[in-house]
């Protein structure tokens, strides 16, 4: 019986192979940031409630709104995190192996790099969006050239996010592509 040949990568290739866990503290740093958001929600709702609770004149529902949105703007952030963390540490450096895991996310069976790139531009959008809402909201004082121009970097966000999504598109349409799934 014959060994099978040995393709691991040796020399210079092994260690640009290796190189890959050089990213490792970069994504623990994403998780200490995780971790600042986290207590940002929590003092963030903290001063909600107590505010709301203590019926001050100043948590009227405009206030109330833009604090809750400040909230979804968190949440938002920190999902985003969480798909770079996650999505980036399996595609980039090694298989994190949840395999019939019951808490692995959906996303995660079939994410590549364009397809994070995406959930990533489409996560902009999202948070453009309440920071949009939040500034119309406060319309009455906000300059009318800061409204414009966050309107046009709303819109560069969203056409960017419709652009990666074409070239995804396209990318897994292509029989090149198609071999390598």
């Amino acid at each position: 019986m014959s060994a099978l040949p040995d393709t691991r990568p040796k020399g210079l290739g092994y260690l640009m192979f290796a190189s890959r866990w050089l990213q490792v503290p970069l994504y623990l740093g994403l998780i200490v940031a995780q971790g600042v958001y986290v207590w940002q929600f929590m003092v963030d709702l903290w001063h909600l409630l107590g505010g709301t609770f203590r019926g001050e004149k100043a948590f009227d529902e405009v206030t109330v709104m833009l604090s809750v949105l400040g909230l979804i703007d968190v949440v938002m952030i920190s999902n985003l995190l969480i798909m770079v963390i996650v999505g980036g540490y399996e595609t980039f450096v090694s298989r994190i192996n949840l395999k019939h895991h019951p808490d692995e996310p959906e996303w995660l069976s079939h994410v590549n790099a364009n397809v994070l790139k995406v959930k990533l531009a489409t996560a902009i959008v999202g948070i453009s969006s309440v920071h949009l809402l939040q500034t119309f909201i406060k319309a009455s004082t906000t300059a009318n050239d800061k409204m414009m121009w966050q309107t046009i970097i709303h819109l560069t966000f969203v056409v960017s996010a419709i652009g990666l999504a074409i070239i995804d598109k396209l990318l897994s349409a292509s029989p090149a592509e198609r071999t390598h799934l």
